[in-house]
């Protein structure tokens, strides 16, 4: 049985309970600093729960899972006891943006407020910062592919020279996107490590430094898992020394961490090993071999493994391809080429540093390519599968349950480990999530958002609709989202379950707004980038954004500017998934419902992470339009929208032009 609140944080010091009060009373430190404040009930329990399993991880393992609603304020519930009494502690986010955000603003101001004498470091991918090795080699070879490449290196250039972090988020001018980043950063596989004539200079090895000497450290999701299994960016040497570490938006580890659990390879890490082959057996060794020749073969057997499949896009697993399909060929002759490099290699790997990285890269990749295609499909425990892009296929092992290894890793010294989020649980049960990721749900709490849902907002599901999976599901979707639009004057976010729906509805958009003269400015995912789809939306004012996947989460858009949220239909993942269809089998073979114990759970925690975009402060008012008639037919729609803030709720249209034409006049 889960504890209840009084019992998560029973066992907390005396002293510690009044200090946390204090800290967070009318008058406290934070209150005086900053404008604003005013305390929240669950704020302050949470930073209690979270206070009293920082105590009991000093002697013995201790987990806390706090499900905080919107506008609880768990950033400041966290990292007050942790800067207090958390001893070394590692702070986990879910994007490299809220990393910043935690490291830039949210700790210093916290810091300030308590006068703490913590030190505070951020440490990033190696794919973040300069490798002065690389940028030297790409400035005097001359050849990039246009001249926005040769403007962006000499920017970068420039950079290197004054910059102390290296990082490239630093840099405004050069997009975080730009090819030329690929040119002067390193990867695992490429750094010359402890050989490179830069060694004492370089930007990681200075983070890594920094990292082991703070007493706070932030890295994001994909860092630590990466770490955790590759010992490549320092967050492996640093966790023996943590006594607290923080999972925030802890609802992305289940997926972040199969990612990193199992093994991938991609053609686009061949033609990179094709071109450094070329480049440093130029460099180093030019008489030995036809340098040139051996890295266009081997970037064309790469190409050629793309080449296998005639469709742009897809993703099916390994067992589902026929004996005589062209990829068990491109394949082989793939090995191959590896296997004739691994021997030119090791007769001149001695006379270059850069040339002895190239022949491990080289054994590394021809024994991940032979155990995808022998050893790893005889595996249970595993799916095997296949992500073909426009231009690249990956080659995925991923495990089927993560809850084991996770475990595995947890258990070496006693610490704290908190997991937050403000989607966690299914009407406050955590089974679901513990089970993916083998925790105990017993110390977990739900604290409800403070925002008044029933009169700020309004749940509607219109009547009418066909299925999801009707024919005419579009069409009468579109008759339904119209009025809603016009009457919300905009201001609104069209999330789609699929990039095709964004595309329908994109396309409608435009359709309606020359016929109808709508001022509402248009805004599709894939248009610009993310930050800059947002930037604009937040500035019109009365724009209509239509996304998909990544507009679902981690976006923060306050005030009027946002007024209603349309859901195309529930966000079950689509079951032709290759990992999820093996991770439904599996359940079915153990006697469980797929549905009901991963797809429904699954479900409402990504619905719930939408809904989350509606309502971002007190002030906030709107309507979120749910356009999915199971909702209301099916019977496990009731504990759907359950599990949903406390919206009040209707089917009938005239009452959310209501709700806009009132919003108009408070």
């Amino acid at each position: 049985m889960p504890l209840n609140e009084s019992e998560l944080a029973s066992g907390l010091d005396a002293q510690h309970t009044a200090q946390l009060e204090h800290l967070f009373a009318t008058d406290g430190p934070l209150a005086r600093k900053l404008a604003g404040y005013r305390p929240r009930a669950a704020q302050l329990t949470m930073a209690r729960a979270v206070a009293a399993t920082i105590e009991i991880g000093a002697h013995s393992d201790s987990t806390l899972l706090v499900e905080a609603g919107t506008g609880t304020g768990k950033t400041f519930a966290y990292l007050i006891p942790a800067i207090l009494w958390g001893g070394k502690v590692i702070i986990s986010t879910g994007t490299k943006h809220l990393q910043d955000q935690l490291f830039a603003r949210d700790i210093p101001m916290v810091r300030d407020a308590l006068t703490a004498p913590v030190s505070v470091a951020m440490l990033k991918g190696r794919a973040n910062y300069i490798c002065h090795h690389y940028l030297q080699r790409t400035a005097s070879s001359g050849r990039l592919p246009s001249p926005q490449d040769a403007a962006q290196l000499r920017d970068i250039i420039r950079f290197a020279k004054i910059t102390q972090s290296g990082d490239k988020a630093e840099l405004a001018t050069v997009p975080e996107a730009a090819p030329v980043w690929g040119l002067v950063t390193s990867t695992r596989e490429n750094c010359l490590g402890q050989e490179c004539s830069h060694y004492k200079e370089c930007f990681v090895m200075r983070a890594r430094r920094e990292a082991q000497q703070a007493d706070m450290v932030v890295v994001n999701h994909h860092l630590f898992f990466a770490d955790i299994m590759l010992r490549d960016s320092g967050v492996a040497e640093l966790l023996p020394s943590a006594n607290t570490v923080i999972f925030d938006e802890a609802h992305q580890l289940p997926a972040t961490a199969t990612l990193f659990f199992g093994d991938a390879i991609s053609t686009s890490q061949f033609l990179e090993l094709a071109r450094d082959i070329t480049a440093e057996g130029l460099q180093s060794a030019r008489d030995a071999a036809d340098w040139v020749d051996l890295g266009a073969m081997l970037g064309q057997a790469a190409r050629d493994v793309r080449l296998a499949f005639e469709t742009q896009s897809a993703k099916f697993p390994l067992a589902q391809l026929t004996s005589d399909h062209p990829l068990h060929e491109a394949l082989a002759d793939l090995t191959a080429q590896l296997a004739t490099l691994m021997v030119t290699l090791a007769a001149q790997a001695e006379r270059a540093e850069p040339l002895l990285a190239c022949l491990r890269r080289t054994r590394e990749l021809h024994d991940a390519l032979e155990y995808f295609q022998t050893t790893a499909p005889a595996q249970t425990d595993q799916v095997c599968w296949i992500e073909v892009f426009s231009h690249t296929v990956q080659l995925h092992i991923t495990p089927l349950s993560i809850a084991a290894i996770f475990e595995k890793q947890r258990a070496d010294t006693p610490r704290a480990w908190i997991f937050t989020s403000a989607t966690l649980s299914v009407k406050g049960n955590f089974k679901h999530y513990a089970a993916q990721m083998g925790l105990d749900a017993d110390r977990s709490m739900s604290l409800p958002s403070p925002f008044d849902y029933a009169q700020q907002a309004l749940l509607y599901v219109p009547q009418g609709l066909p299925q999801p999976a009707s024919p005419h599901f579009i069409d009468a979707l579109w008759e339904a989202v119209l009025p809603v639009l016009e009457a919300a004057g905009g201001r609104a976010f069209v999330l789609c379950t699929t990039l095709r729906a964004v595309n329908q509805i994109a396309q409608r958009l435009r359709a309606v707004s020359q016929t109808r003269t709508w001022n509402f400015p248009l805004l599709v995912q894939g248009e610009a980038s993310r930050g800059e789809l947002l930037e604009r939306f937040q500035q019109a004012g009365n724009a209509i954004l239509v996304g998909s996947q990544s507009f679902w989460e981690g976006v923060d858009v306050r005030g009027g500017a946002l007024s209603v949220v349309i859901i195309d239909k529930l966000p079950f993942a689509p079951p032709d998934d290759p990992v999820l269809a093996a991770r439904l089998a599996l359940l079915e073979k153990q006697g469980l419902s797929p549905f009901v114990d991963y797809q429904l759970p699954q479900a409402v925690i990504a619905l719930k992470q939408g809904a989350g975009r509606l309502i971002r402060a007190e002030t906030d008012r709107g309507v979120l339009m749910i356009c999915d008639s199971r909702l209301i037919d099916k019977p496990y729609g009731r504990r759907i929208w359950q599990s949903l803030p406390a919206f009040k709720r209707t089917r009938d249209l005239s009452e959310v032009q209501a709700f806009f034409d009132e919003a108009q006049h408070v």
